[in-house]
Parts: C-alpha cells; sequence; structure tokens
C-alpha cells in the first residue's frame, strides 16, 4: 500500500488494501473494506461509512464493502459499508453512495452525486454532476444520465412505498429529467431535457415533454447537420468505449448483442 502524504489517515486493521493502493490525506477506511489493486482514495474521504446501528448497537458488525482495482474516488466522497464496485470505479468530488448499491465496471459518478442505497447498475455507465438516484432503481448498462436528473420512487408521498425507475441498456437520460416512480425506459431510448417521465416505453423511443411521451422512434431523428440520425448512438460514438477499437459492431457480436 502507497499513501500521498500520510497524513492523518486511518485504516481499520479489518480492512484489505491491495497493491500499489494510494490513499490521500485525512481518509478513513473502515472495518471490512476491500480495495483492490492500483485504487486512488483521495483526500478527506470515507470508505464503508458505518450503517445507523453502528451508533446504537454494541454489536454491531460492518457489511462488506468492494471497491474493484483501478479505481478514483475523488476528494469528499463517502461510501457506505454494504456495496460493491467492479473494476474502474471513478467518483468526483462530493460523491454520496449509500448501503446496499451494486456497480458493475467501468462506472462513472460526477461531482455531488447522490445514490441513496438499494441500487443496481450495469457496466460502463456515466453519470455527470448533480445526479440523484433513488433507491430500488435499476440501471442497465452504458446508460449515460447528465446533470440535474432525478429518479424518484415514492408514489404517494410520504409511505412505505418504494418502487424505483429502471433504464434499459444504451438509453440517454438527458438534462433536469425526472423520473417518476415505476417508470420504464426501454433500450437505446432518449428522453429530453427537463422532461417529466411516468409509465412505461419501448425500445428506441424519443421521449419528451412535461408530462413526458413517446414522441417518435428515435432512428427518425435526423441531426440538422447532416440529415442522418445519430441513433443508435454506439455506431456513431466510441471514445471510452470497449469497442473504440474495432468498432460496435464488432464488440457487439462478441459481447451478446447479435440483436440489438
Amino acid at each position: 500500500m502507497m499513501k500521498f502524504n500520510n497524513r492523518n489517515v486511518y485504516i481499520s486493521p479489518k480492512a484489505k488494501i491491495g497493491k500499489n493502493v494510494k490513499i490521500g490525506d485525512n481518509s478513513v477506511i473502515y472495518d471490512n473494506v476491500i480495495i483492490g489493486d492500483n485504487s486512488i482514495i483521495s483526500n478527506d474521504c470515507i470508505i464503508g461509512e458505518p450503517l445507523n446501528d453502528y451508533y446504537f448497537k454494541d454489536d454491531y458488525q460492518n457489511p462488506e464493502t468492494i471497491i474493484g482495482e483501478g479505481a478514483l474516488i475523488r476528494s469528499h466522497t463517502i461510501i457506505y459499508s454494504g456495496s460493491s464496485f467492479g473494476t474502474n470505479f471513478s467518483t468526483g468530488h462530493r460523491a454520496t453512495v449509500r448501503e446496499q448499491s451494486r456497480f458493475g465496471n467501468n462506472c462513472r459518478l460526477g461531482t455531488v452525486t447522490d445514490i441513496q442505497g438499494y441500487v443496481e447498475f450495469g457496466n460502463n455507465c456515466w453519470l455527470h454532476s448533480n445526479v440523484h438516484i433513488g433507491q430500488q432503481s435499476k440501471i442497465g448498462n452504458f446508460v449515460f444520465i447528465y446533470p440535474y436528473v432525478v429518479l424518484t420512487n415514492d408514489p404517494t408521498p410520504p409511505s412505505d412505498i418504494c418502487v424505483g425507475a429502471t433504464i434499459g441498456d444504451f438509453s440517454q437520460i438527458a438534462v433536469g429529467t425526472v423520473l417518476l416512480p415505476a417508470t420504464k425506459i426501454g433500450m437505446h431510448c432518449l428522453v429530453g431535457a427537463q422532461s417529466l417521465v411516468g409509465g412505461k416505453y419501448e425500445d428506441y423511443s424519443l421521449i419528451v415533454g412535461n408530462p413526458a411521451r413517446r414522441i417518435k422512434d428515435v432512428r427518425d431523428l435526423k441531426s440538422k447537420e447532416t440529415d442522418e440520425s445519430h441513433y443508435p448512438w454506439p455506431d456513431k460514438f466510441s471514445r471510452g468505449m470497449p469497442w473504440e477499437k474495432e468498432g460496435f459492431d464488432v464488440w457487439k457480436l462478441k459481447n451478446g448483442y447479435e440483436n440489438d
């Protein structure tokens, strides 16, 4: 294990720290945290934040928290215990991830992102700054969620009902959108900026408005510059994607998206 300046760092003896891990000043690593090789935990982070019972039960045991190899956790991020993250996970500053969150590989959280726990993310999801994800949300693979998006989960607030939104693979949720409880977005959808979305939408939907509705097949959305459709976007965009070198058509055949 490596440290930056080794000032005021606490690492529980019950934590497991991989090779070549760098931990910044004033950071705390609690019990039963596992951090994979070649990860960076920046200054003022808390990894494995104890759950509420920690403060009231003498026999409290911190749930296991797993951070995969190659993580980059930027300053002032708080990750609660009981969550797991695949390889190459990264955050902006001041992100918060509550307990029982499950992330696949290559996921990114922007600055001041708030993950309320009990959520599921696939691989290669990119969340920009100031995104709020309510409990019981289920996010597929290659989903991009842009700033100030909120996923809600209580259909009759305040209540004990919690039904999160579901977003299918390759869908894009644009700036300032709100997804209402139990909303289901299919694969390859585009939700326009500042939409208020409820209900269920089929694959390849262009969803716009307040209240939102399906406008048309997203593949029929033409660029004013080229008069061609940008969708499905994996055919046109590859920066940072696993198909960057070989192209999406080749990659999807290798990875089970033959009928996509």
